[in-house]
Order: structure tokens, then C-alpha cells, then sequence
């Protein structure tokens, strides 16, 4: 199993210059409601000057010119979007002396159940087991603060939820002090039980109606100390673990809601075709188990008793197509298309003192375990939808206009989800399922097959990213990044329907989002002279979506690969150059913990290499070592389907993400991220051929395999004292994206020039027919692989 261990670094004036100087969010008072109702129920109130402190102006200079992350980034910005409603989340007090959050985000296997369950814990002396954490439905009033994305959840949620916690705990124990006729200062609370002088207790459920308010009222609180927490920042399991490994855990597609049967979509051979027609529609009726057949928006919909029964359904479908959006594209066109869009670099080429490199980078899949899916019931005068949705007010002022009801008449089920990476963002099952639903006059349950993710989902789109530096004897002048991309829909805006259209209707307003968040996102770490780093978005006829770190892991790759470059041409160790011109100690810090921890610099066979990476995103700063195998024999090895290529063989991995909540979670998250880095630099794209993607399936879409997961992985948290949390859920991928790259170029002598590295191979399997466009039905669950 990958070692994970926590060392402590000392922090250094550069912290306030990486955000880290926050002022103690544990010495100030903090404004919070007390909600009129018959239990506890409380609120927090959260402004600008309860988190930051009034503003200040900084005496300190920085080397270089600050760019724009490292004065607001993309978390503050989702902070601030949802500042104006944090009142309107509510913690409450049960009667039988739980408590209750339902959290306005959505959990799709990150784990922030569990770190809210830790927050609420944490301030009320709870235990996390008391405290309940539901997933909230649909609610537009809180306009931009029900979006999950970003890896912003628990910043954007710590403080608002710890001081409602805070709320109710004061209330409680003043509650407990009238009962007990006792001060509250000699009072201890812990448990769900409120122990008096004497040790006289008195449970949670015995006072939530006694600490209620008649009335709606502004109070203020003082949240706990940090050096007093006993719950965040030790490690916790995911508290649903049991569940999932013992398959009791429900998802979408588990739920059972009367008269939903399975429902599943025949959809074109190209991407986004549309149906004109089906030569067979009465005999696919007629077929056993199924109930209805109806052609849709997106394909032929085929509603049957099982889903086996759907598939055989769908095979058997004769359907005339439309051609879709990129018919006779394939990727040598699409890659021509955003060759031509690429901005120019500024600096001229200077021969010897010029260091450049150009790097492409292939569509990538970005399905999860759960396929895209959703639950509907739309009735003449009102719907119902579960999913996993991630905007959910979005999708439901969408679900509405596509079905012709008042928002208002729209319930939208927020459901648990089995991974995401910016995927479920995009509600486009659930508005398929709406539409099938109200068609065909019955409940649906539709599930996406695995060729319907790999070939009609969304993508990660294909970019290129050119870089020119500058060098002067040892200093680097200048250091310039272009990043072009097929454009990356960001559609869903800040998470409700007024951004939303806005991003989706002109080519110029999805830009502008896309800008917007490639320059709240990139940082270019090194004191690399004048810096510029420019994004350029071309041809919206893909599905495309802000897939896992979005920019971050192209932009990373390419940085880090000239990064080795620039130190070759000074004759200096990839390692000393980072830490000589990385921006702070905080960086140096992280960087050094993987160097002393993976060993950097030891001696390895000809093949074999090391390579670094470093990434500063989330208010946090990673870092990674890896050891790749190039060998002949190691990359010419028999494996499944012929698949062949490098082995990175450890992973050392070592970051600073502020205040820690839960290690377990964080190590987890790391772990995942490690291992998408693994597949987007070496193993996994999408190949496009007359306007659709070959791949079909997981088993001819090479994410990591075990084969291919390094046998040793440490990963390292670097305790900070920040008194907030940055982000962790995408943290894991751009540094070992980086760390790859570097690493294969030095085990090989030449620097890749594509990513990932085998998809120029020759493909190692049989495509499926894109006619009928799914693999057969399953007939044995154990061997059969769709």
C-alpha cells in the first residue's frame, strides 16, 4: 500500500505572499441567525471582512510581477459568488439529538461528506457518526452557491458552516445552563451530551426546543480555537466506505422510484448526429420487455423491464442519421484547425539564447465509473429528476425550458455520484431523461452504456501548448506561454441559469468564462523574468467539458518539460535550478520534501530516470518525483490487447494544502489524481476518425491499469499554518503530469513532443462497428465486459 506520512515545515514571510496570511478566523467574532423555528435551527452570515480582515496594504515586494492567481484566484471568486446566501444554508438540531446538513454541493466520491460531517463535529463536540449530511436539492435561492467544481467546496463552505455549528452549540449550552440553573462557564459539552458541575447531564434532544428562537435574530459567535480540535486533522474513513465496498450504497441508477423502468438511448454513429428516422420502430415495440420506443432529440429511446432488454432493443434499431457536427474531422484536421488559431509568442527567437518547445495534447475521455445518468417523472403540470448533478439549478431552469414548465414545477434530486472530473457538471442525462420521460408520457431511468460515454460524452478537448524563454547567462529574461485549445465548454457559469445562458450562447461568452478561469488558475511559479501566459479557444462543435484540473495538467507538462530545458541550457541539476528560481520557501519547501524523500538524484540504469514537477493551484502548492522504466524490455512487454509502453515505477509526492481537515481524505484524493496523471500523460486519449471517436469502451480506452500503477506511491502532506483549507479534489494531477514528462524525457534522451505518448501508435484492438453502436447486452455479468 502507498506510505503516507506528514512532516511538519516551518513557514516563512513568502507564505503571506502565497496567500497564506490569513488573519485567525479563531480569534474574531463572527455574525450568525438564529432561524425561527420549533428546534434549533441556525444560519451564519459571511462577509468579506469576517474572512479576510479589513483590507490592508503589504509593504512586502515580490521578485517578480504578480500574476493574477496569486492575488484572487478561481476559489475566491466561487467564494465570493457565494457569499450573498450563505444565511440561507442551515445547520439543524434534531429531537433525538442528531444533527442535520443538507449541503448544497455534490458528492461524487470526493469525500466531502465525510470533511463537513468533520467540520460540524469539530465545533459542536459531536462525534462525526452524530452528525447528518444529506446532499440539498435544487435551490435557486441560493443563486451561485449550490456549484461544485473547482475543488472549491470546503473553501467556499468552512467558515459559513463552522459558525452556524458554533451558533448552535452556544445556543445549546445556554440552553443547558437554564435547565441546569448552573453558569455556562463551568459547562462541558461533548458527545451530544452537556455535563454540568455535579455531572449532571443533559442530552442534545432534550434542549433543541428550549435553544429555539421565536424569531429570526442576528447573534454573534467565536469559533473554536485551532489548537483545540480533536477531530479535524486526524485521519477519518469515508464515513459511506462500508457501504460502498459492501455495494449497499445507492447511486442514480439503484434508486427505486415507482414505475421508472430502464431506459437506454440509440444514438448516432457520429459525434452529436441526431435521428431523421427508424425503418423498424414497430417490430423494436413489439421486442420482449420492452414497453415504449420513441425517437428524441438526441437518438431512439428504448424503454424496456431490464436494461439488458434495452440494449438488445437498441441494437436491433434500423435508424436513418443525420451526420453530426464534425463529419470528415479527424484529429490531424482538428489539431490543423487550432494550429491556426495560436496566438504569436511576443519575444523574437534569439538562436543560443532561446529555449522553445511545442507540445500537443489529444482528446481524453472524460467518463467515470457510474456512467452518465438520471432518473425522471414528468407529469402534465410537474417533474421530478434524481441525479448527479453538480449545478443543479442550472439543470433544473434548463430541464424546465426543455419541457415547458415553471422552474417552480421542477424537483431536482441531488444524488450521490460515482465519480465526476468535471463531468457532471454537464446535466445532459437528465435533460435527455426529462425529454424521454415527458415523450413517452411514463417514468424513465436512463443509463448512458460505456460507448455512449466514450464516443458521444464529453472530452477533454485537444490543445496545444507553445512555450519560448529567454536565457541570459544564468537568468531567465523572459518566459512566454501560448495555450490553444478546441474550446472547453464551461456552460454551466457560476451554478445558476442567468450565467449559464450567458456562457452558452455566443462563442464570445463561453471565451470569456474560459479566459476568465485559465487566468484565475494558471501561475507560472518561477521568477522566469516577464511572464505572459494566454489562452486561445477555437470550434465549438465538440462536447466538451472542463475535465479534471481543466488547463492545469496540459499547461503543467509543458511548463515543467521547459523547465528541465532551461536548466540543461545552464548546465544546472533539474532539482538545484527549480529551487533557486521557484517564487518562495513555501514551494522550496514541497519541492525539497520530494527530493529528500524520493531520493532525487540517485544513481539509475540507462532507460531509467527521474523527473519533477511542480504545481501551485487551490491556495496550495504541490510537488512530485517520479521514477520511470523506458526500457525495450519493460515498454516491448506482452501486455492485454498489445498494449505496450513506459512504467513509472514510485511516485513521491509531497503538498501543502492550508489547514488540513481529514489526511485520510487528502492522501485518497492525491492517490486518484496520480493515477489519472498516469493515464493522460502516457496511455489514455480518444482518436477521431470521420467525425466520431474510435474508442468505445473501457476496455479499449486505456485508463491506468494495474499493470501500469506504480508499485510504490508515498504521498506526503506538508502541514501549514494556514486556519483555512485550500482545494484538494484535482490537486493530485498537474505536478505528476510534469513529473512524467520530465522523467521520460530524460529516460529517453528527447523530449515528447505529444501527448499522451502512445496515441500515434498503431491501435491495439478491433474498434467496434459504429452501427449498432453499442457492444451486445450482457448475458453474464462476471465475464462480460461492455
Amino acid at each position: 500500500m502507498p506510505a503516507h506520512r506528514a512532516s511538519t515545515v516551518d513557514r516563512s514571510p513568502d507564505d503571506e505572499k502565497a496567500g497564506l496570511g490569513r488573519a485567525d478566523v479563531s480569534r474574531r467574532r463572527f455574525l450568525g441567525y438564529l432561524v425561527a423555528a420549533p428546534t434549533l435551527v441556525v444560519a451564519a452570515e459571511l462577509t468579506r471582512e469576517s474572512i479576510w480582515g479589513s483590507p490592508q496594504a503589504s509593504a512586502a515586494s515580490i521578485p517578480s510581477a504578480p500574476q493574477t492567481p496569486e492575488i484572487y484566484d478561481l476559489l475566491d471568486a466561487l467564494r465570493d459568488s457565494a457569499r450573498p446566501t450563505a444565511n440561507l444554508i442551515r445547520i439543524e438540531v434534531n429531537r433525538d439529538g442528531t444533527v442535520s446538513f443538507a449541503l448544497p454541493r455534490s458528492d461524487n466520491g470526493q469525500g466531502i461528506i465525510t470533511s463537513t460531517q468533520m467540520i460540524i463535529a469539530e465545533e459542536m463536540g459531536l462525534e462525526v457518526d452524530q452528525v447528518k449530511v444529506t446532499l440539498a436539492d435544487a435551490r435557486p435561492e441560493l443563486l451561485f452557491n449550490q456549484l461544485t467544481g473547482g475543488s472549491s467546496t470546503t473553501f467556499t463552505t468552512y467558515t459559513a458552516i463552522r459558525v452556524a455549528a458554533a451558533l448552535a452549540q452556544g445556543r445549546l449550552l445556554k440552553a443547558a445552563a437554564a435547565e441546569l440553573g448552573q453558569d455556562v462557564s463551568v459547562l462541558t459539552s461533548r458527545g451530544g451530551l452537556i455535563t454540568g458541575a455535579g455531572g449532571t447531564a443533559i442530552p442534545f434532544s432534550e434542549l433543541t426546543e428550549k435553544a429555539a428562537s421565536q424569531v429570526t435574530e442576528q447573534v454573534q459567535v467565536t469559533l473554536k480555537p485551532k489548537e483545540d480540535f480533536r477531530i479535524i486533522g486526524k485521519p477519518q474513513n469515508k464515513t459511506d466506505a462500508r457501504a460502498i465496498v459492501t455495494g449497499r450504497k445507492k447511486f442514480a441508477t439503484d434508486l427505486q422510484i415507482p414505475d421508472a423502468l430502464p431506459t437506454v438511448i440509440c444514438r448516432a454513429p457520429d459525434l452529436n448526429g441526431y435521428p431523421k428516422g427508424v425503418d423498424n420502430i414497430d417490430e423494436v415495440r413489439s421486442m420482449p420487455g420492452v414497453t415504449d420506443v420513441e425517437m428524441v432529440g438526441t437518438g431512439v429511446a428504448v424503454r424496456a423491464a431490464t436494461f439488458g432488454q434495452c440494449i438488445d432493443g437498441v441494437n436491433a434499431l434500423q435508424v436513418n442519421w443525420a451526420r453530426g457536427t464534425v463529419a470528415g474531422e479527424n484529429d490531424e484536421s482538428v489539431l490543423a484547425k487550432v494550429r491556426k488559431a495560436e496566438l504569436p509568442l511576443a519575444v523574437p527567437a534569439a538562436g543560443g539564447a532561446t529555449v522553445e518547445g511545442a507540445f500537443t495534447f489529444y482528446f481524453r475521455s472524460n467518463s467515470s465509473l457510474e456512467t452518465n445518468c438520471a432518473i425522471a417523472d414528468v407529469r402534465a403540470n410537474k417533474a421530478e429528476i434524481w441525479g448527479p448533478m453538480k449545478n443543479p439549478i442550472a439543470a433544473q431552469a434548463e430541464i424546465a425550458k426543455k419541457i415547458g414548465l415553471p422552474s417552480s414545477a421542477v424537483t431536482v434530486h441531488v444524488t450521490e455520484g460515482g465519480g465526476s472530473f468535471g463531468r457532471k457538471l454537464f446535466f445532459d442525462a437528465a435533460l435527455e431523461a426529462a425529454e424521454v420521460s415527458q415523450t413517452m408520457g411514463k417514468p424513465v431511468k436512463l443509463m448512458w452504456t460505456r460507448a455512449d460515454d466514450s464516443r458521444q460524452g464529453r472530452v477533454h478537448p485537444l490543445a496545444t501548448t507553445r512555450v519560448r524563454a529567454s536565457v541570459a547567462k544564468d537568468s531567465v529574461l523572459s518566459f512566454e506561454l501560448r495555450h490553444t485549445s478546441v474550446a472547453t465548454e464551461i456552460n454551466p457559469g457560476l451554478g445558476e441559469p442567468i450565467t449559464a445562458a450567458a456562457f452558452r450562447t455566443p462563442v464570445l461568452g463561453n471565451l470569456s468564462l474560459s479566459e476568465s478561469i485559465f487566468e484565475l488558475t494558471q501561475v507560472t511559479p518561477y521568477d522566469f523574468g516577464v511572464s505572459t501566459r494566454l489562452l486561445n479557444e477555437v470550434d465549438m462543435r465538440f462536447s466538451t467539458s472542463s475535465m479534471r484540473n481543466i488547463y492545469s495538467p496540459d499547461v503543467a507538462t509543458a511548463r515543467e518539460l521547459m523547465v528541465d530545458q532551461i536548466a540543461a541550457k545552464m548546465g544546472k541539476d533539474p532539482y538545484e535550478f527549480r529551487a533557486e528560481f521557484l517564487k518562495n520557501d513555501r514551494m522550496r519547501a514541497v519541492l525539497k520534501k520530494v527530493a529528500d524523500e524520493g531520493d532525487w538524484g540517485r544513481s539509475m540504469e540507462e532507460g531509467t530516470a527521474q523527473g519533477l514537477g511542480l504545481h501551485v493551484e487551490y491556495k496550495g502548492v504541490a510537488a512530485c518525483l517520479v521514477e520511470i522504466d523506458c526500457r525495450p524490455e519493460t515498454v516491448n512487454r506482452p501486455i492485454r490487447q498489445g498494449v505496450t509502453g513506459p512504467r513509472v515505477t514510485k511516485v513521491t509526492y509531497a503538498v501543502d494544502v492550508g489547514l488540513v481537515i481529514n489526511p485520510r481524505g487528502i492522501e485518497a484524493q492525491m492517490m486518484g489524481g496520480i493515477n489519472d496523471a498516469l493515464a493522460m500523460t502516457l496511455t489514455s486519449s480518444l482518436h477521431l476518425d470521420d467525425g466520431h471517436f474510435v474508442e468505445a469502451s473501457w476496455d479499449n480506452y486505456f485508463y491506468t491499469r494495474q499493470w501500469n500503477t506504480p508499485p510504490e506511491m508515498n504521498i506526503f502532506i506538508v502541514e501549514s499554518s494556514a486556519d483555512e483549507p485550500g482545494g484538494v479534489g484535482e490537486f493530485g494531477v498537474a505536478a505528476t503530469c510534469g513529473a512524467i514528462a520530465t522523467a521520460y524525457a530524460r529516460a529517453t534522451g528527447g523530449v515528447p513532443e505529444y501527448f499522451p505518448i502512445n496515441h500515434r501508435d498503431p491501435l491495439p484492438f478491433e474498434p467496434y462497428p459504429t452501427v449498432p453502436p453499442i457492444p451486445p447486452s450482457p448475458t453474464n455479468g462476471l465475464e462480460t465486459t461492455y
